[in-house]
């Protein structure tokens, strides 16, 4: 990222997935994307995140858990949040932008 900012485009996707926390011994929660890019997407989530925090995402098919870096928390009128999520891995190839993703690392 260049002065804080996002060099790729994310490209708008729901993609099914799990987020989990390593801090709280909670089971992860079933969510979805509201979209996407190799290094990152955008979370809706039931509760706050902290900047910085580093919960692990998993697609709902079962592909293995990445972790990831909170950049961003907003509110959303309805309660819910949005969070923005950079890999602390390697890229990952989203495979038909609306259904699925695979960890393949590139």
């Amino acid at each position: 990222m260049l002065f804080g900012r996002r060099v790729e485009k994310r490209v708008p996707a729901e993609v099914p997935v799990y987020l989990a926390s390593l801090r709280e011994p909670r089971p992860a929660e079933k969510t979805r994307t509201e979209n996407v890019s190799p290094h990152g997407a955008r979370v809706v989530t039931k509760r706050p995140w902290q900047p910085n925090e580093e919960p692990l995402i998993t697609s709902a098919e079962g592909a293995p858990q990445l972790p990831v870096r909170v950049v961003y928390c907003r509110p959303m009128p309805n309660g819910s949040f949005r969070i923005g999520l950079e890999f602390r891995s390697d890229s990952v190839q989203w495979l038909d932008n609306t259904s699925d993703c695979n960890s393949r690392r590139t």
